[in-house]
């Protein structure tokens, strides 16, 4: 499992947000700014996150986007999730991929199985407020 760019910038916007929320509606060019990640860039990944409804854009002037939950609603494994195409340890677990011609025999098959779970069942457990608070825990003298 590699987590891509887009998956990785996910988090960080979505951390972004969670901290700013008590703003409204944050403007793209801000949550850019202070993440250093392209405009162009941010934006498809935005979209991404309103079409999933994690967040609501809002056009015009004082627009932008916000969460539409509370950061301990959002697991981390539901925005990777929604983000990235597979969280799969091997392709042969992927979502959609045609059973393995080797599946009845491979005997290393419960090993992925195993790790796809518990990969899963942590992202599970961590939230978008735990990731807030590891960066106040860091922050602090």
């Amino acid at each position: 499992m590699l987590i891509s760019t887009k998956g990785r910038y996910a988090l960080r916007i979505m951390i972004d947000l969670a901290e700013h929320q008590s703003k409204g509606y944050i403007p793209l060019k801000e949550t850019a700014e202070r993440q250093g990640i392209s405009e162009k860039y941010l934006e498809g990944i935005l979209k991404v996150l309103v079409k999933q409804k994690f967040l609501a854009g809002l056009r015009g002037k004082g627009g932008g986007y916000r969460l539409v939950k509370p950061p301990e609603q959002y697991t981390i494994g539901s925005i990777l999730n929604a983000t990235e195409l597979s969280l799969a340890p091997v392709a042969c677990l992927d979502p959609g991929q045609e059973d393995c011609p080797r599946k009845f025999f491979c005997r290393t098959l419960p090993l992925w199985q195993g790790l796809d779970q518990v990969i899963r069942d942590y992202l599970e457990q961590v939230t978008l407020a735990d990731l807030m608070r590891q960066e106040q825990e860091l922050n602090q003298p």
